[in-house]
């Protein structure tokens, strides 16, 4: 567990240093990963209207950013299982930081700031136990690592910030080994949760799904202004059966799961790739690039799908969604449907991350 007295002395160090802010890297409102034509990988920054406003090259396939709250300042991960991430400063394109996994774990691709982003959580996994870790890295110290906790589960994916110390973390449930690829390791006994998780005192609430769910992989988060939180999540059975994708909670209450109808569910493939509420926090987004839609809800419950092919990351706007996809497209969500805003030459990875 992170020391409170060591943290409070490395951010009253930060605080005699020069404050660069997002204006300084082109005033993004969104950061993505993408592949370019020849086979290279960037992350970028994307205005609120889609448009490349900076780009810094990455050494491989990302997967999602943390982007710091007021420095121009991201955190690339690669994509699971890697073991290491990059912070860039994304006004000049440097590579500040390489973050290197400890011994006998990996990242999962996610991760997160904390404390008025003076402290990096990332989740990662302990390959021998399976234990789900929250990893704790010092910004001041030059994001050493301070610290962990436990994740509260097993294959913890996605984590967001709730307040100043606490993250709301969605543990998949799903065991993995590098050394096994991507297989899957303990389908039959997998149990998900969303875990509310505070660096001071660890596991603060476990959310799981019904028994006959257990196979129901929580994977991503999205974290609406009053903090409600959407999960969504991948089904590692029968993709024809049909599951609930989009999971609504708020602390003390019990999971709320919504499904379209069923042709519509069934198109989805059992597999949401993102999830977010949009600008206003009244309605909730999925997307699935197998299934090729896009899924809104209400308060009512399912509302419309909208169709695109490879549809996955998504992220609020100021009226609705904002949406990329595989061939390139950044689209806006809203009353008119689905409206393309720009088209790039590089294929977006699976998520749209907001930044402030």
């Amino acid at each position: 567990m992170t020391s409170r007295r060591r943290f409070l002395t490395s951010l009253l160090a930060a605080s005699a240093l020069p404050r660069p802010v997002w204006a300084d890297a082109g005033a993004p409102a969104y950061l993505a990963a993408a592949r370019a034509p020849d086979g290279s990988f960037a992350l970028f920054g994307l205005s609120a209207e889609g448009q490349a406003v900076f780009r810094a090259p990455l050494p491989g396939r990302g997967h999602a950013a943390a982007a710091h709250p007021v420095a121009p300042e991201a955190v690339a991960f690669a994509r699971r299982p890697g073991t290491f991430a990059l912070v860039i400063d994304c006004a000049s394109g440097r590579v500040l930081h390489r973050l290197q996994s400890p011994e006998g774990r990996h990242f999962y691709g996610h991760g997160a700031f904390l404390e008025g982003g003076e402290v990096l959580c990332t989740t990662e996994n302990d390959i021998a136990t399976g234990k789900g870790r929250i990893g704790v890295w010092s910004r001041a110290e030059g994001y050493a690592r301070i610290g962990e906790i436990a994740s509260g589960g097993i294959g913890p994916h996605e984590l967001r910030q709730l307040d100043a110390r606490t993250l709301v973390v969605a543990n998949g449930g799903i065991r993995t080994d590098p050394a096994r690829g991507r297989e899957k390791l303990n389908l039959d006994t997998m149990r998900p949760n969303l875990a509310y998780v505070d660096l001071d005192h660890g596991s603060q609430e476990l959310v799981e799904l019904e028994p006959d769910l257990h196979r129901n992989s929580i994977r991503h988060l999205g974290v609406g202004p009053e903090g409600d939180v959407a999960f969504a999540m991948q089904w590692q059975g029968d993709a024809m059966a049909g599951v609930p994708l989009l999971g609504l909670h708020r602390r003390g209450a019990s999971p709320r799961l919504l499904s379209a109808d069923l042709a519509e569910q069934i198109t989805m493939q059992g597999y949401a790739g993102s999830v977010a509420f949009d600008g206003a926090g009244e309605r909730v987004a999925i997307t699935s690039p197998r299934g090729g839609r896009l899924h809104v809800f209400d308060q009512n419950g399912f509302a419309e799908s909208v169709l695109r092919p490879d549809i996955c990351g998504v992220a609020p706007a100021s009226e609705g969604f904002l949406a990329t996809d595989g061939l390139g497209g950044v689209m806006a969500a809203g009353v008119d449907g689905l409206v393309t805003l720009s088209r790039h030459d590089s294929a977006w990875d699976n998520h749209l991350v907001v930044i402030g």
